[in-house]
C-alpha cells in the first residue's frame, strides 16, 4: 500500500456524543477528511467470557494510509473502550476528484 492511498477506517462508539467528539477532532486535526456517523446498530460479541449485546454508533472515517497510525492512536486516546474496533479497508477506486480531496484534507502539514 502506498502512503497516499485512500483508506476507510471503521470504528464504533458507545453513544452519539462520543461518536461526534471523535469525528470532529480527527477532522479538525487533519487525520481524516470526513467521518460518517451512522444510526445505532446492535453489536453482539464475546467479552471476558460473556456474550454482550450493545447498541453502538458506527463511524466510517476517510483518510490516507500515511495518516492511519496517527488516526488509530487518536481513536484509542478518545475512546472509552479497552479495545476499540479499528479496521482498515483499502479503497480500490473512486471518483478522482473525491480521492484527491481526501488526500488534500489529510496531508501532513507539520513538516
Amino acid at each position: 500500500m502506498l502512503q497516499d492511498d485512500v483508506v476507510l477506517v471503521l470504528t464504533q462508539a458507545p453513544d452519539q456524543e462520543i461518536a461526534k467528539n471523535i469525528a470532529y477532532l480527527v477532522v479538525e486535526e487533519g487525520l481524516a477528511a470526513c467521518v460518517n456517523i451512522a444510526t445505532p446498530v446492535l453489536s453482539i460479541y464475546k467479552w471476558k467470557d460473556d456474550i454482550e449485546r450493545t447498541e453502538e454508533i458506527p463511524l466510517t472515517i476517510k483518510t490516507t494510509w500515511s495518516r492511519y497510525a496517527a488516526l488509530s492512536q487518536r481513536i484509542k486516546e478518545l475512546h472509552p473502550y479497552d479495545i476499540p474496533e479499528i479496521v482498515v479497508v483499502p479503497v480500490m477506486a473512486g471518483d478522482n476528484a473525491y480521492i484527491q480531496w481526501v488526500k488534500d484534507m489529510t496531508r501532513d502539514r507539520s513538516a
